[in-house]
């Protein structure tokens, strides 16, 4: 998968995670972290924002739940397939920084 040219990137990595690789800088599109939690009982708040909604997890298990999940709730989400490696990989990069 390609990141879009516009669009939100949801990470649903927990803070450890997003702390040891933050995603903001690395990307050319805004990053909003969200539980998975959230998006399953819908108190996400995500619908505002610019769509396409990509959704991007450690490994690319759960991302694919949460976009489920936005799609039902009628909003334009897809899962980013392998998770922040494959995102890192796309970008060139191993580790951030």
């Amino acid at each position: 998968m390609t990141l879009p040219d516009t669009g939100t990137v949801i990470d649903l990595r927990p803070d450890d995670l997003r702390a040891a690789q933050p995603l903001d800088g690395l990307i050319p599109l805004p990053v909003v972290a969200v539980t998975l939690d959230a998006i399953e009982e819908g108190q996400h708040a995500l619908a505002p924002l610019t769509a396409p909604l990509v959704v991007v997890c450690e490994r690319g298990v759960r991302s694919g739940l949460a976009a489920r999940y936005l799609r039902a709730d009628g909003l334009d989400a897809h899962a980013y397939p392998g998770g922040v490696p494959a995102l890192l990989r796309e970008l060139g990069r191993t580790r951030p920084g």
